[in-house]
Parts: C-alpha cells; structure tokens; sequence
C-alpha cells in the first residue's frame, strides 16, 4: 500500500507543475495533496504552512497579473485575453506558453481601442504579471517536493 500512495503523490507532484502553467490546474493545491500521501512522515506544521501557501497562492494567482497589468496601463480586455491566450498557448507548447499570453494580451487591448503601442505595452504587463505568479506556483510546487521526498 506505502509504494500505490507514494506513487500517487508523484503523480500529483507531476500534474500539479504542469498546472502552474496550465490555468485550469489548480498545480499548487495538486501538489499539497500529495503531501496527505505521506502525512505521518510530513507532518501536521508542514501541512499547515503548506495549506497557508495554497491559499495565498490561489489569491495571488488572480492578481498578479491583474496588478501588473494595471501597472502597464493595461485594461480587463488585456487580461482577458492574456488568460485566453494563455490557454490556447498550450496547443503550440513549448514557445506557446510564453507567446500564447503576450499575444492574447495585445489582441484585447487592440479589441479594446488602443492602438498598436498601448496594446504591447499592456501585453507586456499581462505577459509579466503571468511570468511572476507562474514563478511563484513553481516555487510552492518545488518545496512541496522537497518535503515530499525529504519524508
């Protein structure tokens, strides 16, 4: 039964890094739960700090790119797009990843009435605040396999 659980929490670890690229995965909660497949060698403090990170991860998660975008002048058309570009950057993996979000950013500032310029720059911002927030859900993702394998 111990090697079906660790196997489990591998496959959970491996679907939860490819959720932090892909928004529909919730990567960094898939990645916590792997560590429910080792709870007596993990621990009770390391699953509430664990439970603590997912969360602010998954609040973060929605605004990172928002702030950032903001920051760029960027409007909701601009996210939107981001995200929708994100998605079907998924079908041209792996330069998709990183075009898919830019260039959906930039088709809904242009939707949106800016011109070219305001448009790349808004895309910009949406295309960094996705990098940083993806960033972050790695780094949860990587610690929750440390402990997993440190256990």
């Amino acid at each position: 039964m111990e090697y079906v659980l660790f196997g489990l929490g591998v496959v959970l670890l491996v679907v939860g890094a490819v959720g932090c690229v892909v928004p529909v995965i919730p990567g960094p909660l898939l990645a916590y739960c792997s560590l429910f497949t080792r709870y007596a060698a993990v621990g009770p403090t390391k699953l509430t700090i664990g439970a603590v990170t997912v969360v602010t991860l998954m609040i973060a998660d929605y605004a990172m790119p928002v702030v950032f975008a903001k920051g760029f002048k960027c409007t909701k058309w601009g996210i939107f797009g981001c995200t929708i570009g994100a998605i079907a950057g998924l079908f041209f993996m792996p330069l998709g990843i990183v075009v898919g979000p830019f260039l959906g950013a930039v088709l809904g500032e242009m939707i949106a009435g800016r011109n070219l310029s305001a448009a790349v720059k808004g895309g910009f911002g949406a295309l960094v605040g996705f990098a940083v927030s993806v960033g972050f859900k790695f780094a949860a993702v990587a610690l929750f396999a440390w402990w997993f394998f440190a256990a």
